[in-house]
This record gives structure tokens, sequence and C-alpha cells, in this order.
């Protein structure tokens, strides 16, 4: 009785209701404070965890150039000799444009070295045949002609295949842009996936390089290099236009613009990701339909060379049988 008593007493009841308001006036002031304590925790998660990424990726990069100088002393000395060449001759001055370091980045070859072998070959390339074409002409093809015109063949040989490393060079770059194209909308599925199921967008970008190895290493290789260049730029926007530029893609470009855009204001990448995904297969709709429209045209003059003069052959050839062994027309 004396606690049902104490329980309905008014006194005790509005001190009660004192200590319930002080404490939720308490909670709510004390509340932001912790917040703000766990949004510093949270900041200090995520810049850890960009060190490490970034950590990761240096301990990569490092392992794979000590790879690549781990190689045979005639390795060492042949590229040294190249160096030592182009550097002579002058070559970067003859063949190096503003384009060529970004044709080469294209085509998947981004050191310096690289470049330093495209200059030689376009160098040694026409001299190499022109020798070798002489002396096959000369001693071989046509020993009986005179010497003048093996040299002038020879010549020729050689200002045609002064284009060849560049022919090669655009192979290369077609090749990989098919590659990477083939396999970019299910890329963009790939990352919407990851991106809403909560990732960042560099976790969704290595992700999605990972399960790309197999179907596309280019893109794979791409979107490694991007990721990377997120946690080292300072400003992000520059690896994404160093993604677009590398591909040489509208759909890779009208993609990065959209992150740059989401970026840079602040709105939802999930979103963006999500139209550019659906543009992507429309696109690849399209392409399709494209093809299958372009068919029938292509097919006329096969039809017509292959086919058509099968059929009148097997159509008339009872018909000339017969009257061949009935003795002719009978004139």
């Amino acid at each position: 009785m004396n606690f049902l008593s104490t329980l309905t007493d008014p006194g005790f009841l509005t001190a009660l209701f004192a200590a319930v308001s002080a404490a939720a006036v308490v909670f709510t002031f004390g509340a932001q404070f912790f917040e703000r304590s766990e949004l510093k925790q949270r900041i200090k998660r995520v810049a850890v965890e960009r060190e490490r990424m970034r950590a990761e990726e240096m301990a990569r990069i490092k392992g794979r150039e000590s790879h690549r100088t781990q190689g045979s002393l005639r390795s060492v000395e042949s590229k040294t000799y190249i160096r030592r060449t182009v550097e002579s001759f002058s070559l970067r001055k003859a063949f190096l444009d503003d384009q060529t370091v970004q044709k080469l980045a294209q085509a998947g070859y981004r050191s310096t070295s690289d470049l330093t072998t495209y200059l030689f070959m376009r160098f040694v390339t026409p001299i190499v045949l022109f020798i070798a074409s002489f002396f096959y002409l000369g001693f071989i093809t046509m020993p009986d002609r005179p010497m003048y015109m093996i040299a002038l063949y020879a010549i020729a040989i050689g200002l045609i295949g002064s284009y060849l490393p560049v022919i090669l060079l655009k192979n290369k770059m077609i090749k990989r842009k098919q590659s990477i194209q083939k396999a970019w909308p299910d890329t963009l599925d790939l990352m919407l996936l990851c991106v809403e199921a909560g990732m960042s967008i560099e976790h969704a970008i290595q992700r999605v390089a990972a399960e790309m190895g197999q179907q596309s290493p280019e893109l794979s290789e791409e979107l490694t290099l991007t990721k990377a260049e997120l946690s080292f730029l300072e400003n992000r926007a520059h690896a994404y236009e160093n993604l677009a530029n590398r591909t040489n893609l509208d759909s890779v470009r009208s993609v990065t613009t959209a992150l740059i855009q989401a970026d840079k204001y602040g709105t939802s990448i999930g979103q963006a990701l999500r139209v550019m995904a659906e543009e992507g297969r429309e696109q690849r709709m399209m392409a399709a339909e494209k093809k299958a429209a372009s068919l029938p045209p292509k097919m006329t003059v096969p039809l017509i060379v292959f086919f058509l003069p099968v059929l009148f052959i097997v159509i008339i050839s009872p018909a000339i049988i017969k009257v061949m062994e009935n003795g002719g027309l009978g004139f």
C-alpha cells in the first residue's frame, strides 16, 4: 500500500516527470557531441582506409617495376642502346607530336620505355626493310635487272614500311577499344550494383575491375589504374578525365562526366550510374539492330556471285544433258 500511495502521490509524479524531462534535455544536447565524435571517427576511418589503399597501390606498382627491372643484362643493354639511338638522332623532334603519347596510352603503352621503343621502330623499320628488300630483289628475285631499278624498288618498299609501326599501333588501338566497348555495359551494371550495395566508388571500381578481368583484361587494367589515380590525385576529376582520354569512347566519356558532376555537386552516384547503364543497354541494342539491318545488303553480292550461278546450273543442267543425249536440237 505504501508503494501504491507513493506512485499516486502528486509530488512524486511531479518529481519523476521533471527528472525524465531533465534527462531528455541532457540527452538531446549531448547527442550532438556524440554524433560529432562518431562523424570524426568515420572520417578518420575513411582517411585510414584511403591511406591503406594508397600504400597497397604503391607496393603493387613498386613490385611491378622491380619485376620489370629484374630482367637479363642483355635486355637492359638493349634498352640502353635504344635510348641512346633515340637521343643521338633526335628522334623525338622528328616523330614525336602531341597525339603520339595519347595514342600509345590508348593502345596500352604508357611508360617512357614504350615511347622510346616506338620512336626507335619508326626509325629502324624503313632502313631494315630497304636493306632486306635490296638483297632479296638483287640476288634472289631479280638478279638480271639493273642495280638502279632494284634500288628504286627497295626505296619504295622502305617508304611503305615506314608506316608499318603506325599501322600496328592503330590496329592495337582499335582492338583495345573494341574490347572495352564490348564489356562497358556489363561494367556499368556491376558498378551500379556495388554502389547501391553501399560501396564507395573506389571499392566499386576495384571490385568491378577484378570481376571483369576475364571478359576484358584491357578494361580491367584501365579501371585498376583509375582506382589508383583516385587514391593518388588530389582532384578526383582528373582521374575520371584520364580514363575518358585513355579509352577514347563516347560512352565512357559520358559516364565520367556524370561521375564528375555527381562528385562536384553532391548528387547521387547510383542515380547517375543507373541512367548511364540504361543508355548503354539501349546503345548496345541499337548496335545489334543496326548490324541485323545491314545484313541483307551485305548478302546481296555473295548471293549473286556464288549462289545464283550454281542454282542456274542445277536447274538448266538436266535439260542440257537431255538435249545432248537426243542428238542436239535437230536444226
